[in-house]
């Protein structure tokens, strides 16, 4: 982080009750809601992930700012993970099965960016792991990347209070502010981790070229896979639509309501990547995040709740 930017990252224990909380959590936009929704199932496994990728990590940081960076860093995507968990409950209350989905995420990240990748024992070798370790370090990086724009997009996002059920938006909220918060963490890690200017620009692109489209499969997918199972036969229609119709009505919805972002807003997200003077401290503000975090109803009750 930059010197003007640069402070404690602390884990806010928060909790969250969605006993109220309708199945279209943003009124009468069943759309946005099953794309949003399909993060919550998302999530926990990815960001278990990039927790055991950071702790493996963790002994190669020389810079001892970087290193409490990063120790920050975890700790904040632990919670992270174990809000979402708790949220695929709200789903399966609903009526909604999440195994088949739940399943791929599982595989992605145990099997493909796993220890053994696809159960290559090569790996466990010195002169492999950690280039392994290194590269995952990269994945997470071109991920947060994505992660912090979305998050500055949900600070600057007025729509969500408006018509959103106030424990789901805050949830999303505090999330995404902590993302906006430690958006820099990734990008320097990797950057510390790589022994050159050159590997780390051709590295963080050929990542991004695979990071991208995985993204958006899997955004795309978790939205379908909850549409194909809405109770109207309207929404479930739209759950059969093919990835680049999902990606059109993302960009019609997002223009329209202002739910979700645009597919637009992701493209030029990615361009801006390519820079070679790129950076995400550019890509948000911090002191936007931290005034929502002062007000988060659940950060507040954590914050009280350690307090005492």
């Amino acid at each position: 982080m930059t010197q003007t930017q640069r402070h404690e990252l602390k884990a806010r224990r928060v909790q969250f009750d969605f006993e109220q909380t309708p199945l279209y959590w943003l009124k009468d936009d069943p759309f946005s809601t099953h794309v949003i929704n399909g993060i919550h199932m998302l999530l926990p496994e990815g960001e278990l992930w990039f927790c055991r990728v950071y702790n493996k990590a963790l002994p190669l940081i020389t810079d001892d700012e970087l290193r409490a960076d990063v120790e920050g860093f975890i700790r904040q995507e632990a919670v992270h993970s174990r809000a979402h968990s708790n949220a695929q409950i709200y789903l399966k209350q609903h009526g909604l099965e999440l195994d088949d989905y739940l399943e791929r995420v599982e595989w992605l990240f145990k099997t493909l960016l796993g220890e053994q990748p696809l159960g290559l024992r090569a790996l466990e070798r010195k002169a492999f792991e950690k280039h392994w370790l290194v590269f995952r370090v990269g994945v997470v990086a071109a991920i947060e990347h994505f992660t912090g724009v979305l998050g500055q997009w949900a600070m600057d996002n007025t729509s969500w209070e408006a018509t959103g059920d106030p424990t789901m938006v805050d949830l999303f909220k505090w999330h995404l502010a902590e993302e906006v918060e430690h958006r820099t963490v990734a990008f320097d890690l990797f950057e510390h981790l790589c022994q050159t200017q050159l590997g780390f620009y051709v590295s963080r692109q050929a990542l991004m070229a695979m990071v991208f489209p995985l993204i958006m499969y899997f955004i795309a997918e978790g939205g379908r896979t909850l549409m194909r199972q809405d109770p109207d036969p309207k929404v479930r229609r739209q759950g059969r639509r093919m990835l680049p119709a999902v990606f059109a009505q993302l960009q019609r919805i997002g223009k329209k309501t202002e739910n979700v972002p645009t597919f637009t807003f992701l493209v030029e997200a990615t361009l801006r990547w390519i820079a070679p003077d790129f950076h995400p401290v550019n890509e948000g503000n911090t002191e936007q995040a931290l005034a929502y975090l002062a007000r988060s109803p659940a950060a507040i009750a954590a914050a009280n709740a350690t307090a005492h």
